[in-house]
């Protein structure tokens, strides 16, 4: 039985049922409660970083989703690769309650999920050359210039993902912002190799998150790449590109998104 929502909210399903999201299936499908999963990460470590040996009780590839949002990729990609740990964050707690039910509901033991922002989570819980792949799908413009300093994609964020990535890991971006889109070509070439996709993902034609959804929706053009880690820069020309970059400080277009009357 498939059950459908206009809304990111899960519906009660039963096990054996898919859920939908704006006409879209949610990956995976819901299992019974004896087989769910126990993904949340309610408590980070007050010092020192996570183990993530111990967290997953395994040594394996780890993926982070960085603004998981309600866990559409996060879902998918541990769905399509059991053999890959999956850590998942959001700075928001309703939708990372959804992406964790989500994903115990699919009995998806190689995930874990927390309320985290992506410079917290780097810097203090992972170590350096920790991480095969972070996703950051559609990153928050910020249209208001007087908000500019909270644009996560600046030149120190970008040498921290470059530091806790493995030799030629990989950054997964995409937005429908082009003068975001712009400036993170720009601010990443020094320290990552940069390779843009013309087409959808893969894996995902439908998309990796909501907000993909409605810009599609929209007829928006999305601009994605995959960004590869540059191996033996020293830290003295990392420090140095990165001062010379400049600040997110670009003006962004306001785009209104399309009002969607929850189903009752």
């Amino acid at each position: 039985m498939r059950r459908e929502a206009t809304s990111s909210v899960p519906t009660e399903l039963k096990p054996g049922d898919t859920e939908f999201e704006m006409g879209v299936p949610i990956p995976g499908v819901i299992l019974e409660q004896s087989q769910w999963a126990q993904t949340a990460l309610k408590k980070l470590p007050e010092e020192g970083l996570l183990n993530l040996e111990t967290l997953f009780g395994r040594i394996a590839p780890t993926v982070l989703e960085v603004g998981c949002g309600n866990g559409r990729f996060t879902l998918s990609s541990a769905l399509r690769r059991p053999e890959c740990n999956h850590i998942a964050i959001d700075i928001l707690p309703a939708v990372v309650r959804y992406a964790t039910r989500r994903a115990n509901q699919r009995g998806l033991s190689n995930v874990r999920v927390a309320v985290c922002d992506g410079w917290r989570f780097l810097s203090n819980y992972l170590a350096v050359g920790s991480i095969d792949e972070i996703h950051i799908y559609h990153p928050q413009p910020y249209a208001d210039p007087r908000d500019a300093g909270k644009r996560m994609m600046t030149p120190d964020f970008i040498a921290l993902m470059h530091s806790r990535l493995i030799e030629g890991g990989k950054v997964y971006l995409q937005t429908d912002r082009e003068v975001y889109w712009n400036y993170m070509r720009q601010v990443m070439l020094p320290l990552f190799d940069w390779e843009e996709l013309t087409e959808p993902w893969a894996e995902d034609p439908h998309g990796r998150s909501r907000r993909e959804m409605l810009s599609v929706g929209q007829e928006l053009t999305i601009f994605r790449s995959v960004a590869t880690r540059k191996s033996g820069l020293e830290a003295e020309e990392i420090q140095r590109l990165t001062e010379s970059s400049p600040l997110p400080q670009f003006q962004v277009e306001r785009k209104k998104m399309p009002y969607r009357r929850k189903r009752r």
